[in-house]
This record gives C-alpha cells, structure tokens and sequence, in this order.
C-alpha cells in the first residue's frame, strides 16, 4: 500500500496526467499535499513523493523526514536535483527511511496532446519582464530554462533552437536552453536523429491579436468566458446552477464528448450536443424497468447502470457549460462585438463607425469595450491615430476606467507595429485581400471564424522551406541547408502564453496537415508540440500586460510616436467593398456603407444570431430524466 505526496507544483501536473482509479490500480490509496502537517501517521505504508526541486518543497521534505510518518520514503523530483539540494536531503534523513531519489522530468501542465503550460500567469509579484518589454525578470527567467529543459528532456530530445529575432527575451531563453544542454552531456545523451528536432522560440508581442479576441470553438470560448484552470471550471456563479455542477472537469482524457468537440465551432456543437442528448435519452429508455423482463435483463441493467449513471452526469454537465456559454454571448453581445473584431483582426478591415457604436453601447461592459479599442489601436496604428485618441476619449465617457484606458497606449508602446517582427495586418497580396473580403460576405460561418493566429502562417512558412534566418536564427550554426530540412519534431514555446485557438491551429496540423495548412504538405509526418509560459485569455493578458507596464518607465502610457503615411494610395470599389492600398486611409479592405451592403451584413448578423438562438432554445428545452 502506497500514499503519494505531492507539492503545489506537482499537484495540477498528475491531476492532468491521470486518474485516482489509475491510482488505485497501482496501489495509491491515499493523495495528500507534502504541506501538509495534520497527516497521520502510518509507518505500515510506502510513501512516494512526487515534487519540484524548490526551496519551500525541499523544506517541507526536510520537516517530513525528521519525523517521518510512513515507513519507506521513495523520492521523485520534477527536474534535475542539484549537489547541495542532495546533501540537504542526506543529511535530514537521520532514520534511514529513504530508499531511492530519482530525477522525473515532468515539471509542466500537460493540458492536451499537443498542448502543455507552465502554468505561470505573470503578476505584479511574480513578474515575467524586467525593467523593459525586451528583458526578462531574472527568476522567471531561470524558472522557464528549468522548465523547458524539462520537457526536452521528457521527450528526450537534444535539438536545434531558432527564435523570433526581434525579441531579446527569446534570444536570451534560447541562449540559455542550449548552455544548459551543454553544460549536461550525460542527460542529453540521447540517440541522434537522422534530423534533430527543433525548439523554436517565439515571443506573444509579436501576435498580441489572439490572446484578445472573443472566441467561437468550445474548449476557447469556455476559457474565454469561464476560464479553465488545470481542466477545471468554476461554475459556482452561473444562475440556478446544480451543487454538484458548481465545479466540473473538463479533459479530453476523461470526457469522450469532449475530447470528440472540443475543437468544434459553437454552432457545430448544438447540434453534436442534441445528438449527445438524444442517445442519453434512448439509453434512459432501455434502462426503464419495462425493458426489464429477465434475469439476464437485470444482469445487464446492472453491469451498465455505472456507465449510464456516469453518462447522465456528462450530458447534464454539457448542457449546462453550453446554456451558460450561449447565455453569456446574448448578455454580452458578443456576436456584435465578434464581427467587428474579426474584422479589425484580418484583412475584412472595420469601419470607424462600427467601433463607435459598440463603445456607446451601455448594454456592453467596460471590459469588451477596451478590448476593441485596442484591437483598433493594434490595427491603424500608423494611419488613424486622432481616431485612436478619440475612440479612448469615448471610452472614458462610457464606463472605462482612466487605468484600463491608458491600456490602449501600452499595448502599441510594447506590442504595437515598430516592436513587431512581422506585420499581423497587410501579408496578403492585393488581390488576395479581395478574394479574403468576398468569400467573408459569402456565408455565415466565415464571420466569426476568419481569423487565424500568426502561428499559423509561420508554421506555413516553416513547412514551405521559406522560415528565414534572418528573421528566424539559429542560436548556433546549424550547417549547410539546415533551414530546408524537416525534422520529425518541432517543440513551439511562446513567451508570455499561449492561447487555446493556437492549440487548435496546431492539432489539426497534427491530424490534417494539408486541410490546415492551406494544402501544404507534410510530407516529413513532422508533430507538433505547443507550449507556453501560461494559457491565456483576454482577461489574462490584459491583466499580465498592465503588471508589466509597472515595471516600464512611465513613457509606456503615452502615445507612441507615430507618423502618417505619405504613399500614394490606390482606392479600388468592388460593389460594396472597398480595396483601399497607402494614403491616409491605411491599407486594407473594407466595407462601405452602401445600403445593399448594409443589408448584406444585416443578414449575415440576422442569421447567425437566428443560429445562436437555436441552440440556446434548444439546449434550454432538453430535460434530463
């Protein structure tokens, strides 16, 4: 018989990774935190103890070993364990207890197959950066080498590293992780690939448009609107909610409906839920006791009634996380608010207007709000800066704090167009943006869905042979015509978090690379790993970027210095839609406001909130017998 310790660190890492029942079936009877001093003490058990290689474990560890309650002690830690923290541990083992120490390498959230976190949102105590939006904050800093050399040692792994050249903070992690590997040779002797994996090393200023807008994909919009902590959500607030619903869990090792869906759209997933629902219901059927006739009847009621009853529990679950997702889109107005911000996020564009409109809405919070404006702010930087300072005027006179305001100028002064690598706005070729703009007013589902996350075209480039050196180096010279070879595995790590709708971007390359990669081929079968310093939401990184902020000098909340282009500008009507290249106007597509194109855009809004309120109606009618 076992009992396994853990810490605050391990704790979410194997409540991500398996199952009590998995450990009982390996003789864990008992789970308890290292922390904690009212255990009891049974020397007739063996202890494991799973925990991260830092002071306050080690100290606890110590406590637990001077008075030991179990009567074997077999020691994992989550990275590597240096000289003295051994001798520490050596030295505190007076009865003799400890019969093994190993090194474990697991020091990460794997949140889903091709998705792990380090589980570190930065605040204001913990911070990410140091002084400047370019420097790290010297415990972070080491943190992250820790963890990153952990995962590649997990996945024994000895690669190449690459990183986004306008970032000094990946260019430091990236030198790091590879001094690391070097100064370990024992444990990064792995055997060598025919061509070696490849770390590459991003930084979220260079994208900070996804972590910003509204989602519309299951596991994205619960994070969005929920939030999903270690797979867990915290139903607790949402109206009339069942106690045993105040907290769910929702992993795509544990639910078979969501590990099916959750990369699924909204509107898709109505339907997969009614489905869900109707099978549960014909289910309830054969389970009622006029189906029971026989005593082979009775055998089988009772050898799938746990099943059943474990069905039952997910479909109510389901149907209230998705009652309360429609709910809040109606509250909030978030297919208003999706529209324009898929606009301001792709090549669609978004009228000045359109903006206005949604921040003088009293309906919509103060929250939403800035989160639009700076998604503006983001996309005209260089071409309408007095629309800019009037759109944050406005948003003053409608509910937004003078702190939250001042937000819009830190996000160009960290992350706007002269502190990017690449440009989010204007990659397409003029007529693709015209093609891009026309199939957007073609259907529905195109609206809510256009935007695809920078990671998408770089990982595009990377599998075309075209990821430049320039723009993406090699920490150290990889050889002739390295660039152009595809390695079996690429471990992506993004500085300041990561995002669910990045995930997916990187699970359908993994299960359906030419559908996900506009016909690029993976012709190597390379995988893809996604990793980040955190998970976002928009919460999340709006409140990581205004703790940052305070670090800066106070010049991060003035405007930036901007200045307007004087290129000659191209201005092109293609009914209703207007192809606008240079002049003071900016470059972009963007609808006018002819009355058959407001129409157009009136029905497309008009269907999909007839859409929305089919699933809600529908969702609202399913009773759970």
């Amino acid at each position: 018989m076992k009992v396994l310790l853990l810490d605050s660190h391990t704790t979410p890492i194997v409540s991500l990774a398996t199952t009590q029942s998995t450990l009982l079936s390996h003789q864990v009877y008992l789970t308890d935190r290292i922390d904690n001093k009212k255990r009891d003490r049974m020397p007739h058990m063996k202890c494991v103890c799973f925990l991260q290689s830092n002071e306050d474990s080690l100290a606890a560890l110590e406590a637990e070993l001077g008075e030991p309650k179990y009567g074997e002690y077999y020691l994992y830690f989550s990275n590597i364990l240096n000289k003295t923290a051994i001798e520490r541990l050596a030295e505190a083992d007076e009865y003799e207890v400890v019969k093994e120490v190993q090194e474990y390498f697991a020091d990460y959230a794997p949140l889903l197959p091709c998705l792990f976190s380090f589980n570190h949102t930065p605040t204001s105590s913990k911070p990410l950066y140091g002084s400047s939006p370019n420097t790290w904050d010297n415990k972070a800093l080491e943190q992250t080498v820790k963890e990153l050399t952990a995962v590649l040692l997990s996945l024994k792994k000895k690669p190449i590293i690459r990183y986004e050249k306008m970032s000094g903070m990946a260019k430091k992690l990236a030198s790091e992780v590879q001094h690391r590997i070097r100064s370990e040779p024992s444990l990064f002797d792995f055997r060598l690939a025919q061509v070696a994996p490849l770390l590459l090393i991003l930084d979220r200023r260079n994208d900070p448009v996804t972590p910003l807008l509204s989602q519309w994909t299951y596991q994205a919009m619960v994070h969005e609107l929920l939030g999903i902590q270690n797979g867990r959500v915290d139903m607790k607030m949402v109206p009339d909610i069942r106690p045993e619903l105040a907290e769910i869990l929702l992993t795509t090792n544990t639910d078979p409906f969501f590990q099916a869906h959750y990369l699924a759209t909204f509107g898709d997933l109505g339907t997969s839920l009614k489905d869900y629902v109707q099978s549960y219901q014909s289910r309830s059927m054969a389970h009622s006791p006029s189906f029971i006739n026989s005593i082979s009847d009775m055998k089988k009621f009772v050898e799938e009634y746990p099943e059943f009853r474990k069905l039952g529990g997910n479909v109510s679950k389901h149907v209230a996380l998705v009652g309360e997702l429609s709910r809040l889109v109606g509250r909030d107005k978030l297919l208003e608010m999706g529209e324009v911000e898929q606009g301001l996020a792709t090549s669609a564009g978004a009228d000045y207007r359109s903006v206005q409109v949604l921040v003088s809405d009293p309906s919509i919070a103060p929250w939403h709000k800035l989160r639009l404006v700076i998604l503006y702010a983001l996309r005209y930087q260089k071409t309408q800066t007095n629309n800019i300072a009037n759109l944050i005027k406005l948003l003053l006179a409608n509910g937004v704090s003078e702190e939250d305001a001042r937000l819009v100028y830190v996000f160009l002064n960290i992350a706007g167009a002269d502190q990017r690598q690449d440009d989010l706005f204007s990659t397409e070729s003029l007529l693709a943006k015209g093609r891009s703009a026309l199939k957007g007013l073609k259907g529905v589902e195109n609206v809510y869905t256009q935007h695809t996350p920078h990671l998408s075209q770089t990982l595009e480039h990377f599998f075309r042979g075209r990821l430049k050196e320039t723009s993406y180096p090699f920490v150290e010279p990889p050889g002739s015509n390295a660039s152009l070879q595809r390695p079996q595995d690429v471990i992506i790590f993004i500085i300041g978090g990561t995002t669910y709708e990045e995930a997916r971007t990187v699970a359908l390359f993994n299960q359906d690379p030419t559908a996900a990669s506009n016909g690029v081929q993976n012709t190597a079968g390379t995988r893809l790993l996604l990793g980040g310093t955190c998970v976002h939401n928009s919460s999340s990184y709006l409140e990581m970027i205004r703790s940052a902020a305070m670090l800066f000098p106070s010049s991060v909340y003035e405007p930036p210095p901007e200045s307007a282009s004087t290129a000659p500008s191209v201005n092109l009507n293609l009914g209703g839609v207007n192809v606008s290249l240079g002049g003071p106007g900016g470059t972009g597509v963007f609808r006018t406001s002819g009355e058959g194109v407001g129409m157009q855009a009136d029905g497309i809004r008009d269907g999909v909130l007839s859409l929305f309120d089919k699933v809600k109606q529908g969702v609202d009618r399913i009773g759970i017998q």
